[in-house]
């Protein structure tokens, strides 16, 4: 299986990806039931999640019927103990928006729950983040994970995140971290081998490799950044419930 998912995710685009994987992972789904492990989306058992990843997939990490990563998982739970996201009708822009949040996000928040991406057959709204073609002030709540290590302008991306929210409104901006952490994110756009972009960057998709400087970039654009370490807060029958990423630090930003 790791062999699988490892050669559908670095050779399939992921507009593809998007439109054949619901329908079999969920038939594959149904012969990982269990309670060992708990998607706190779908409120359903597992005897393990699937695993996934590029390289060297992750053991424990996909769920079968939600799509959910670990990440996915802790935004989720964040989302519920943590915002009002999921007591008052809001605004929403996703950008990139995953499958395993889009139809319950729509249930919560109706026409006001707007998707956008450039590329994704499953997003309303076709949209270069650079150049977001909403008014200024428009959104409670803007979504945007995994999304800036793939932009040209990821400090114009952010900026154009920050016109369009609203005073006092807020939003969480995920980005992938590789080990060992820089102090400073790295660019070099002279890089173009791919396999030597996948060794510098993490995957050679991406075009620029997140330092320690990640929220400065954050505050450069205008917000104001809190990072929550909130899986720290949990405990760890919790975190191994749910699979949850250790460590990882949620970034919420405010207007």
């Amino acid at each position: 299986m790791k062999k699988i998912i490892s050669f559908i995710l670095r050779n399939v685009p992921r507009k593809y990806i998007q439109r054949i994987s619901g329908i079999s992972l969920k038939i594959i789904g149904l012969f990982y039931r269990g309670n060992t492990v708990y998607c706190p989306i779908n409120e359903k058992g597992y005897r393990k999640f699937l695993p996934y990843g590029r390289v060297n997939p992750r053991e424990n990490a996909l769920c079968p019927d939600t799509l959910s990563l670990e990440r996915h998982r802790l935004i989720w739970l964040y989302l519920k103990e943590k915002t009002n996201f999921f007591d008052s009708k809001l605004k929403v822009l996703h950008v990139a928006p995953e499958q395993c949040f889009m139809d319950r996000f729509e249930k919560l928040h109706g026409e006001d729950y707007i998707t956008a991406d450039l590329e994704s057959p499953l997003a309303k709204v076709k949209m270069d983040i650079h150049d977001i073609p909403f008014p200024a002030n428009t959104f409670d709540v803007v979504f945007c994970n995994h999304v800036m290590e793939h932009v040209e302008d990821d400090i114009k991306a952010m900026s154009e995140l920050h016109r369009v929210l609203k005073p006092g409104g807020w939003g969480i901006l995920q980005i992938p971290f590789f080990e060992p952490i820089p102090e400073a994110t790295f660019e070099d756009n002279s890089i173009t081998d791919p396999k030597e972009r996948e060794k510098i960057f993490g995957q050679d998709d991406h075009v620029r490799l997140y330092g320690k400087d990640y929220p400065d970039r954050l505050r450069k654009a205008g917000f104001a950044v809190t990072e929550d370490n909130y899986v720290n807060e949990l405990p760890e029958y919790r975190v191994e419930k749910y699979a949850l990423p250790k460590g990882e630090i949620i970034y919420k930003v405010e207007k």
